[in-house]
């Protein structure tokens, strides 16, 4: 009977024993674990670490066979992205250049000072008010609006303006103006508006007839300060300022367009019939002509009513 038991005993653990899975070898390519015990003793040793030292973080080492799982994940293209955005791009994905030093401060002046640091340079526009300058500075190319009020300029020269193709408004108010090239103005194509008012100027040089607006108030031109049809091809002048110019006649013709002419504290004395008016065409109406000032003027208003009867309003002056 027990040798019935051991026989199906035995029976069993053979079967247990052919059923179990096969175990693979692991093969652990590392030089740890080639090392011999001698070199794991030398490894591991921890006997002469000096005391202040004594807080090392200890670890064993994976075997190379593994190692590429503790590899750190590469970092997402977006962190890469957002670190060469931090760069300011335009709009065609270019880099802004660093502006030249001449392109910032602008050119040079006779005091060795650029533009823009003895100004104000504000995008296209300069402002050179009450600086105490006896001359315009050299601007930068790209300017569109100069202003140089309150300083002590009195010639303006016919290259202080030249190749700015770009400016459109001059403003020299209240400087010491006597003198102007003939062709200070003459070559600047988009220049719109032109401020020379409470200067010493005697004679007015040629204008460009793209202007829109004049002002010369308060100068010196007297009776052959304006050329004759000065103004006759400006075909888009709206505001035509002459006051206080000892003026003894109103410049003719005045363009179509015009909308305002003031002649104020002149020295006019008389006016024509056709000033305004077309006497050959009773029909015709000025209708743009709204603001004429005349007062100021030894001229009597109420000796030339047909002058008036073109336009919408009647001129400021003295009717006795």
């Amino acid at each position: 009977m027990k040798a019935l038991a051991r026989l199906v005993l035995g029976l069993v653990i053979f079967d247990a024993a052919v059923t179990a899975p096969t175990l693979e070898p692991i093969n652990y390519d590392s030089e740890t674990y080639d090392a011999t015990l001698e070199d794991l003793d030398d490894l591991y040793n921890y006997e002469n670490i000096p005391i202040g030292q004594a807080e090392i973080e200890i670890a064993t080492m994976m075997p190379s066979g593994n190692r590429e799982l503790l590899t750190p994940p590469p970092q997402p293209e977006e962190a890469e992205e957002e670190e060469e955005e931090s760069t300011p791009r335009l709009i065609d994905g270019f880099s802004p250049q660093e502006p030249e030093f001449t392109r910032v401060l602008g050119p040079q002046t006779s005091e060795d000072f650029p533009t823009c640091l003895l100004c104000t340079c504000i995008s296209t526009t300069v402002y050179c008010d009450d600086h105490e300058l006896d001359a315009i500075p050299p601007l930068p190319k790209n300017t569109a609006y100069f202003y140089s009020r309150f300083n002590r300029i009195k010639k303006i020269n016919r290259n202080d303006f030249a190749s700015l193709n770009d400016l459109r408004k001059i403003d020299l108010t209240s400087n010491l103006i006597s003198e102007i090239d003939e062709d200070a103005f003459k070559k600047l194509p988009e220049l719109r508006e032109l401020i020379l008012r409470d200067n010493k100027i005697r004679q007015l040089p040629d204008l460009p007839t793209t202007l829109t607006f004049i002002d010369i108030s308060n100068n010196r031109l007297g009776r052959k300060g304006i050329k004759q049809e000065a103004f006759k091809d400006m075909y888009d002048l709206h505001h035509l300022y002459l006051t206080d110019n000892n003026l003894d006649h109103i410049p003719l013709p005045l363009p179509e367009n015009l909308r305002a002419l003031h002649l104020q504290n002149n020295n006019i004395l008389e006016m024509h019939e056709d000033t305004f008016c077309d006497v050959k065409n009773l029909t015709y109406i000025r209708k743009a002509l709204e603001d004429i000032r005349l007062d100021g003027n030894p001229i009597n208003l109420s000796k030339t009513p047909q002058a008036y009867i073109c336009l919408p309003r009647l001129p400021i002056g003295s009717l006795v």
